[in-house]
Formats: structure tokens, sequence, C-alpha cells
């Protein structure tokens, strides 16, 4: 029986190609996540131009109409990321205890409460716990829907369809600037936000399971079925489970602690350059610039409306995360994050050099500047420093330790974009306009560096490669001559 099971796997061409179509519906069924991400951290910017009103005004509901200052909008911005960076880690847990699939539809939940909270919000509490509830199902999806990708995935469009997750994420973003440039009510505004919700809630709910998530249930049936839907059913899938198998059965045999992660320098270095990867992201100002971009062309006073300005920003955004998705396995991951380290740093300092000529009273001459800054930043951002480190995240680590040290790269994401939204408005009080951007060039300088030092290539390498860059002992050889563990033959 064995041996024709064998000979009927054999029938099957091991020279065909896997099919791509089912690869990127469930990528894309995932990255709707990714478009509710954008949409709440777009939200803030406009429905902040919305919400704060004149000192002279009292910040409470009064009459129908709720208004905040502007220290309390700070928190308003910002607080997302605390819901985050608890949603970080509690998706790690959520993802195997039901599933990639599962998590993501929790998640759902989520984004509607927190959208509902903030249409009814009555007072300022009510706003705050709106976007501490929307970072938790954020912090959840980033890292089910980032897992979710990575295993379904063919290493030969891992990098593209991995950087989806950030394409997806900008058009929400310019979703949210749009929307905040026609209605003329937070509370509208909120209720367009929150219709997304209900598209990925059915896009995932028939989407396929991970493979992975069911082969380490016992569900091998189930597994071979996803894994075979999303390599096409002319695809001899034999060899690729046999390999998640064995990888699964090396994890159990090697479980890993957090101190393992914190003293195997195989471990330590990898975690090290991902933790370092977020850090960078965060302090070169991209989260504290998208979500106060309108009040920042506010304040540079030019001649274009500051909607206009927010949504031609955002449009570049999605056509420069475009390009990068389809010349990341191309390119390759270091050189990409160099080279948008290096131009973020540029344009930051031309547009510090703006708001120092206008400190001064000499910026009349300079009215397109502060436009066309922030358009090579946010291009800069979505070319390299947007994608990279999410996707770099799942690929630095064994499948044994990715749960746990991606854990601790959300928590740094989360944590470093808090303080960086919370600090923005009261840094520009204090060192001005010019010395926060400033700032953040310095920052970028140091980040070019690392980048170039530090920062290995994964393009094109495979998991065990990339452990072995750093140092990981070889695993053991399975006998070449052993029989497939998994009979392909019972899904025929």
């Amino acid at each position: 029986m064995m041996e024709s099971g064998a000979s009927s796997a054999q029938l099957v061409d091991d020279s065909r190609k896997p099919s791509y179509a089912t690869q990127y519906l469930g990528a894309f069924s995932a990255c709707m996540g990714a478009l509710n991400f954008g949409v709440a951290i777009g939200y803030s910017s406009p429905a902040g131009s919305m919400l704060v009103k004149p000192q002279n005004m009292t910040y409470n509901y009064t009459d129908g109409e709720l208004y905040l200052s502007e220290g309390q909008n700070s928190w308003y911005a910002s607080t997302l990321n605390i819901g985050a960076f608890i949603g970080g880690p509690l998706g790690g847990l959520l993802i195997n205890a039901i599933g990639r699939k599962g998590a993501m539809l929790s998640t759902c939940v989520g984004l509607l409460i927190s959208w509902l909270l903030t249409i009814f919000a009555q007072n300022f509490a009510m706003l705050i716990s709106s976007r501490v509830v929307v970072g938790l199902a954020i912090g959840i999806n980033c890292i089910a829907a980032n897992a979710y990708i990575g295993e379904l995935a063919s290493v030969e469009i891992r990098g593209t369809l991995g950087s989806g997750f950030q394409l997806m994420v900008v058009i929400g973003i310019e979703f949210a600037y749009i929307f905040g440039a026609i209605v003329d009510t937070w509370q509208l505004f909120a209720t367009i936000c929150m219709c997304p919700v209900f598209v990925f809630f059915v896009l995932i709910l028939i989407s396929k399971e991970s493979p992975v998530y069911l082969l380490s249930k016992g569900k091998e049936k189930e597994a071979m079925a996803s894994l075979q839907f999303f390599r096409g059913k002319d695809y001899n899938i034999q060899r690729e489970l046999d390999m998640m198998r064995a990888d699964m059965e090396e994890a159990r045999e090697n479980k890993v602690s957090v101190k393992d992660l914190l003293v195997n320098p195989h471990l330590l270095k990898p975690l090290t350059i991902s933790m370092a990867l977020m850090f960078f992201q965060q302090f070169s100002g991209v989260s504290a610039v998208l979500v106060n971009l309108t009040s920042i062309f506010k304040e540079a006073g030019t001649s274009i409306p500051e909607s206009l300005s927010s949504i031609l920003v955002g449009l570049v955004q999605i056509v420069a995360t475009a390009a990068s998705s389809l010349f990341i396995d191309r390119a390759g991951r270091k050189i990409l994050l160099t080279g948008s380290a290096l131009f973020m740093a540029i344009s930051l300092v031309a547009l510090g050099f703006f708001f120092y000529e206008k400190a001064i009273g000499q910026a009349d001459s300079l009215q397109w500047l502060p436009l066309v800054s922030l358009m090579l930043f946010i291009t800069s951002a979505s070319i390299g420093y947007g994608p990279i480190p999410w996707l770099m995240m799942s690929e630095l680590f064994p499948r044994a330790v990715v749960g746990e040290a991606s854990s601790f790269s959300i928590m740094t994401n989360w944590s470093t974009s808090f303080v960086c939204t919370l600090t923005f408005t009261p840094l520009q009080d204090v060192i001005h306009d010019y010395g926060v951007f400033w700032m953040f060039a310095s920052v970028c300088v140091v980040n070019v560096a690392f980048c170039v030092l530090v920062v290995p290539e994964t393009k094109g390498k495979t998991v065990e490669e990339i452990s072995a860059y750093f140092g990981a002992p070889s695993p053991v050889k399975s006998d070449p001559n052993e029989k497939p563990k998994i009979d392909i033959s019972i899904i025929s």
C-alpha cells in the first residue's frame, strides 16, 4: 500500500512550479486587516483637526459636540500604541491557541467595538478607550497576518507577499485622508472608517487556515488540503510537507525559553537586529509624521490646503509602497533599508530647514519645500523602512522561536511609536519644529551606518541558511532513503 501511495504521489510532476494565484488571494485576505490598521492610523490626523478647538472653548461634551485640547489630542493620537503593545504578545498566544485565521477573526470584534466607541463617544475617556481597543486588535493582527502570509507563501514570492501588508496599511491611511477631507464631522468619519471591517471579516471567514498551524495540531488531511490549495492542484507538496513536519518535530524537541533568546548568540543576534530595525523605523519619525500630517501642513502655512497636501502625500506613499513590493525580492532587503534611511535623512534636513527659515521670516520663496520634502520622506520610508522590518521579523528567526522573538520586536515597535507620537507636539514647543525634524534626521544618519555594518541580506535565503549565518548548530540530516512520513495519496 505504501509503494502504491508513493507511486501515486510521483505521478505529479516534481518539476512543476507552484501556482501563485491562490497565495496572492490568501495574502490579500489577511492584508485587509492591514488596511483597517491603516484606516485607524490615518483617522487621527483629519479627526484631530475636527476635535481640537481654540483654547477658549470648553473641552467636554456640550450640546452634542466633544472638543479636545492639544494635549488631549496628543494622547488620543498615541494611545493606539498602548493597545498594540499589549496586543502583540497576546497575538503570539492566540495564533497558537485558535489559529492564524481564528486570531484574525477575533480582531474584527475589537475593530467594530473601537469604531462604535468613537461614534458614540461622549467624553475623552470613551475616545481614549476606543484607541486602546483598536490598538489591541491591530497588535494581534500584525502577528497573525504576518505569520499567516509567511506560512502560505512560496519562498520565491515571500518578500512580495510580505510587503503587501505594508501596502494595504498605506492604502488604509489614504482612505482615511480622503474621507477626512470630505466629511464634516468625526462621528460620520468614524462610521465610514468602520465599513472595511466587514469586508475583512468575510474574506477571512472563507479563507483556508494556515497549513503550518493545522499540521501543528495533528490535522494532517486538513494541512495537506490547505497547502495543496495554496500551491495549486498540479504541484507536488510532499517534500514541503515533510520539511514542515521535520521543522515542527525539531521545534518540539528544542523548545526555547525567553532566557534562551537572550543568552544564545545565534538567537540574540537576530533578535537585536529585529528590535533595532523597529526602533529605527519609529525614531525616524514616520508614525509621528503620519498621525500629525494635517497639523504639520497647517503649521507650515503653505498656499495648498492641508487636506489636499495630506492626500497627495498619501498617494505618493501608495505608489512607493507598491513599487517596493514589485522589486523587494530583486533589489534585496539591505540595500533598500540603507537607501531608505539615507533619503529619509535628506528629506528631514530639508523640512527642518524650511521651518527654520519660517521661524526667522525668510521662507516666502520656499513654500513648495514642505510638500516636496514630505513626499520624499514618505516615498523613502515606504520603499524600505515601512515594509522591510516587518518582513525581516519573520525571516530572521528559526520557526521554533519566531513567535517569542516576534513578540519582542512588536513590543519594541509599539512602545517606540507611542513615545514618538506622544512627545511630538511637546517637542515642537521645546525645540521648535525644525529641531524635531533635525533630531529625526540625526537618527536616520545613525541608521544608515547600522544598515551598512550590521544588517544581513536575507533575500532568497531559507530559514536554515539565515540561521546558519548567525551561527546556529546544523540540524541533523534525515536519511534520504527514509519513506515519507505523510502519504500524500490519502487526499486523492
